[in-house]
């Protein structure tokens, strides 16, 4: 046991610390080629905090473990409303800004309904990986446009602004130098995060197999705890400086992504059946746990500290129901 938890915490540390350096590396990458700071937003910084679920589904389906795969995705979906958010309205309510509930949170509703009526249906195959990958890629182009014409920030915004508030020094103009030492970065961040996710899985599966608890039900718990920790430290963070808009759309933007482009690239490298618990149980309870989110979201734009003890509650619920 004692090698099975050096294995998730090695895992979760090298994924925690790999994905700050791709993302600064890459930043910085992009910085020295000249890549406007709206699209380094939306794009390098808004993939950081969602690189740990990446490699760790993807690493997991490839290991031919569906159930940490696709656990780790839609647990840690439903972790970003209950935990994170329920966490953020206690400490500052929750503010709501309206290009993101109208706009970003209906689409984050939608895609979770699209995914849990897929999965029941079809198996995650390539062409619905493409399907899911391109529909993000096209939902980000998108919201570039609009905010270049006209300045409506959203979800995807929030949730770059929401690293950029963990972490300052990442906005900061650097030196001009040369592309090595950012791609240097860049490649050890990933090299690190890939090792992580490989631990990660490692003892996942370790973990399932001593305590006799499933793969799906440690994919829906302490995978997707553990690799939703970037969202719940930078959400707390904008909780604590009084940044609820920031709080709420970086939850909103990283449920997003999780589905359209971590569902979708798990899908392209690994596909398979999404397993019968998670589409039974845990995908329609994603549905309506992000329908209450959208709910709470649009009664007076913003989650109060009593809605938040109800999605804390939820969450110790769910905790509950699925541990043996």
């Amino acid at each position: 046991m004692t090698e099975t938890l050096g294995l998730l915490i090695g895992g979760f540390f090298l994924l925690v610390v790999g994905g700050e350096l791709l993302v600064r590396g890459a930043v910085q990458a992009a910085e020295r080629l000249g890549v406007s700071p709206l699209v380094i937003g939306l794009t390098l910084v808004g993939f950081g905090t969602s690189m740990p679920e990446l490699v760790t589904s993807v690493q997991a389906g490839l290991a031919g473990s569906p159930g940490i795969a696709y656990g780790n995705i839609v647990g840690s979906n439903i972790a970003n409303i209950l935990l994170i958010g329920g966490v953020s309205a206690l400490i500052c309510p929750v503010i709501v800004a309206e290009a993101a509930l109208r706009r970003d949170a209906a689409l984050m509703l939608g895609v979770a309904l699209v995914f849990a009526v897929l999965a029941a249906l079809l198996p995650m195959g390539r062409i619905l990986g493409a399907v899911f990958a391109i529909g993000l890629a096209a939902y980000i182009a998108m919201v570039i446009r609009q905010e270049r014409a006209t300045g409506a920030q959203g979800a995807i915004h929030d949730k770059s602004a929401a690293l950029l508030q963990a972490d300052p020094g990442l906005g900061r103009p650097s030196p001009r130098q040369t592309l090595f030492l950012p791609l240097l970065l860049a490649l050890a961040g990933l090299a690190l995060v890939v090792l992580g996710g490989a631990l990660l899985v490692s003892g996942a599966v370790a973990l399932a197999r001593a305590s006799g608890i499933g793969e799906t039900v440690i994919g829906l718990t302490i995978v997707a705890v553990g690799t939703s920790l970037p969202e719940l430290v930078t959400s707390v963070i904008a909780a604590v400086r009084r940044q609820g808009d920031v709080a709420f759309g970086n939850i909103v933007g990283s449920n997003i992504y999780n589905i359209l482009g971590i569902g979708g690239t798990t899908a392209l490298i690994a596909p398979g059946a999404v397993p019968d618990e998670i589409v039974r149980l845990d995908a329609p309870l994603m549905v309506g746990v992000s329908a209450v989110l959208v709910f709470f979201a649009a009664t007076g734009r913003r989650v109060s500290r009593r809605e938040g003890l109800v999605l804390l509650a939820g969450y110790g619920g769910y905790l509950w129901l699925l541990w043996p």
